[in-house]
């Protein structure tokens, strides 16, 4: 078993591909420098859809309301559908699917490890802190205040909990004053992986997937208000299928 396995970090076979995409191109060079424009819906086969009336986007827009030309960032892979609701709207988008970059990371780290079977190992660079702090480092590149949204769909109950902390603390450190996260949490460990995508104001369309990493944490109201506890305003809508919606605006 693999030191990242003992960690509770374990992932299927993963094949390399790009994970960001911005649109339309930014002007002051603050993304990523190997986003690549979308060309079409992204797409996983054998997907089954069903949609879910969402309060919180509701609200998340309304929040959003008036911005102008605003920036966004969404944590989850390129939907046409979803790029181009907020680009007719003035946004500025950038997708960056997050775990499935984790899932790239943890394959490359274990990868390293059956490679170099003679180096001597420092186990040091290879906790939980040391590996979340790693991946930060390396994926998550925007300076400080650079969106005024983000879509962080369920994406912390799939991360190992001491990185989901991390990440929290790098993602408030990259929103304006002001900004506005919509996020989404199970109320028990979810039996099916699913993807999400903005139909309209008040509808999300929910995707059936090939799990990409394990659900790792179920988080409580307490553990979601300490993560987030910087934030001046949060606000939570329960539903009727096992998921919670969370505002946060900073």
């Amino acid at each position: 078993m693999g030191l990242l396995n003992k960690l509770g970090i374990a992932i299927g076979a993963q094949t390399p591909r790009e994970n960001r995409t911005s649109l339309p191109e930014p002007k002051n060079g603050n993304h990523r420098h190997n986003a690549s424009p979308a060309t079409g819906p992204h797409r996983e086969p054998a997907m089954q859809e069903t949609t879910r009336v969402s309060n919180g986007l509701k609200d998340f827009l309304w929040n959003l309301d008036g911005l102008g030309h605003g920036t966004l960032l969404d944590l989850g892979p390129a939907w046409q559908t979803t790029l181009s609701f907020f680009i007719e709207r003035g946004f500025r988008v950038t997708s960056d699917d997050l775990l499935r970059s984790w899932a790239n990371f943890v394959a490359e780290q274990e990868t390293l490890l059956k490679t170099q079977p003679g180096v001597p190992q420092d186990y040091a660079s290879r906790t939980p802190e040391a590996l979340a702090k790693k991946f930060l480092s390396e994926n998550m590149e925007y300076p400080p205040s650079s969106f005024d949204a983000l879509l962080l769909w369920d994406v912390l109950d799939y991360l190992e909990p001491t990185l989901a902390k991390q990440a929290v603390a790098t993602l408030t450190e990259m929103l304006r004053p002001g900004g506005v996260v919509f996020a989404m949490f199970h109320s028990k460990k979810p039996e099916l992986f699913h993807r999400y995508r903005v139909m309209d104001t008040t509808t999300l369309q929910v995707l059936g997937s090939k799990p990409i990493v394990p659900a790792q944490k179920v988080y409580q109201n307490r553990e979601i208000q300490e993560m987030f506890g910087r934030y001046r305003t949060m606000k939570s809508y329960v539903g009727r299928d096992q998921l919670r919606e969370s505002l946060f605006i900073k």
